[in-house]
Parts: C-alpha cells; structure tokens; sequence
C-alpha cells in the first residue's frame, strides 16, 4: 500500500508539473515590432524591462487582453494627459510630448511619426484601455503581460532615429530652416524673461488659451514672436538648424537635454532651453514653471546633449 501511495504521488506530481509549465507558457507573452517572446524582467535583446502588476485588466469576447494606459505609462516615468474631452489628444511623454493618441482611433502618433496600431485603444469606465500589442507599436518598444498574474513589463523605449554610432549622433544636421540674422536676440532673451514664473503643464495648449508652456511649446512662442516657426516638439525642433559647441555658445542658441533612463539610447531629446547667455538658459520645468537656470554646474549641466543655432 504504501508503494502504491508512493507512485500515485509522483503521478500526480507530474501531473501538476505539467500543467503548471503548461499555463506558464500559454499564459505568458511578449511583444515587439517583430517578435513574441516570453515575458521577463529582460527582453531577450537585454533591455531593462518596467515591471508592474495590473489589476484593472480585462479580456475581451476575442480573447484580446486589455490594460489601462496611464498606470502602464506610469511605469516607465512617464506623464499622461488626457485632453480627448475637448477634442484634443492623449499625451504621452516625459518633459516633453512624445506620442498622441485618441480613444476609438487607430491612427497615433509616435515620435513624431504617425503610424497605425493593430488595435484601436477604447475607453471603459472613465479610463483608456489598449492592448500591449498595440501599446508596443506606440512605445516602439517591447512589451509582456501575463494574464494570469496580472504583471506587465515595459521595455525602456528607443528611437530608432537616434540609435546610430556616436560619430553620426553627433554630426551636424542640415540646416532646415532660413535663417534670421535680423532678429535682436537681446530683445528675444528680454521677450522670454517676460514669462519667468508662467505655470509648466504638461502638453500645453496654446499660450494664449491656456497661460501655460511645457519646454517646447515655451521655445517655440518665444520664437514665433520674431518670426521663426519652430516645430511643436523638442525631438523635431532638434532638426533645425546646425550644431554648436559650448565655446561657440550665443544667446539665442538652442540647448538640448537628454533625459538619462527614460529611453534606450540617451541620444533622444527630452528637454530644450533657451541660451541666454552668462551661463544660463531659460526653460521650463516643474516649478516654479518658466525659470533660470545655470548650464555649467547642478543637474543640468549633467545632462546636456547638444546645443542648436537657429538665428
């Protein structure tokens, strides 16, 4: 009898341990642009993966599973702003706007690009929903989920753009705009004092309707007051005009900062400011919203990734 105990343990053991690598492998997904691996705390390239458990999730009658997106922007840092109420987008980004997206539409834009995902993000309960494969085109980035557990990992997004060698990150881009060697840039450094203290928000509408800026939308009033029509977001406004050094540094002069671990390559603009000269820049952040700050020394000066001359 005993022996018989002893085999009917280990058959139902086995059994156990069968069904248990079973379910995790059904259970458990992957995925990225072009693959669908396993979920880890990795990605099979080595790519630190976010790391979060979802307990508002749900499966559809297709058996698509679903996530809310603000806990899962969340996870790797970054901000989220619904404006689809009003019309607008949602915003996704850090400093900065870098993707845009609304409820019941497929067509997104990420990076800069617009682009379409292979499942349209609804809203349920107050909340926006969307599946990982979907969010995992967005990002750009590799994403796993586990129905079972809830857990979600986000791989940290890259830029494809900007994943080159160093020599070619730091080559000089063409100039792409005309320049304007008429504009006064003390009156322009005097015309962007005039907003020390303005409130930052994130994805800012216009300055007019809103009375706030976020670092891009800042630059680009400042500079449209004189006549030059900057893009809207940090990541363009990088493709205008040529390279400069620290020693050749003008007042006017566009500074950009990368910002360490929210991306794969830290060759991505997140922040810009303007040179004013002495030292210093004007941008905003946080609070108090618009303000100066030193270049050469504290956080910042860490954390520069070129600088641009627009004018």
């Amino acid at each position: 009898m005993p022996i018989i105990n002893l085999r009917t343990s280990k058959i139902l053991l086995s059994s156990a341990i069968l069904a248990t690598a079973i379910a995790g492998t059904t259970a458990c997904s992957y995925t990225s642009k072009d693959s669908t691996p396993k979920v880890n705390s990795l990605t099979p390239t080595g790519t630190f993966a976010g790391s979060y458990y979802e307990k508002n999730s749900f499966t559809d009658k297709e058996g698509k599973y679903w996530i809310p997106l603000k806990p899962a922007i969340a996870s790797i840092g970054f901000r989220m702003k619904d404006d689809t109420a009003s019309g607008g987008y949602t915003k996704l980004g850090y400093s900065d706007v870098m993707y845009m997206l609304r409820p019941d539409s497929s067509q997104v834009f990420s990076l800069g690009q617009k682009i379409t995902l292979p499942d349209v993000p609804v809203r349920r309960e107050g909340q926006i929903y969307i599946t990982p494969t979907a969010l995992s085109k967005l990002l750009q980035t590799e994403v796993g989920w586990n129905p079972v557990t809830g857990e979600i990992n986000i791989a940290t997004p890259s830029d494809r753009e900007n994943t080159e060698d160093s020599a070619k990150v730091e080559a000089a881009k063409p100039l792409r705009i005309q320049s304007v060697s008429n504009v006064d840039t003390g009156e322009l450094v005097s015309y962007a004092k005039k907003f020390l203290g303005v409130p930052y928000d994130f994805g800012a509408g216009p300055y007019e309707e809103t009375k706030r800026f976020d670092c891009s939308s800042f630059t680009r009033h400042v500079f449209q007051k004189f006549g030059v029509d900057l893009p809207r977001l940090a990541k363009d406004q990088d493709n205008i005009g040529r390279r400069v050094s620290r020693s050749s540094l003008e007042p006017g002069d566009l500074i950009f900062f990368t910002v360490p671990g929210r991306f794969e390559s830290d060759a991505v603009p997140g922040h810009v400011g303007i040179y004013i000269g002495g030292g210093n820049f004007i941008h905003t952040w946080g609070d108090p919203g618009v303000q100066i700050s030193e270049l050469d020394s504290g956080y910042w000066s860490n954390v520069i990734l070129h600088m641009q001359r627009v004018l």
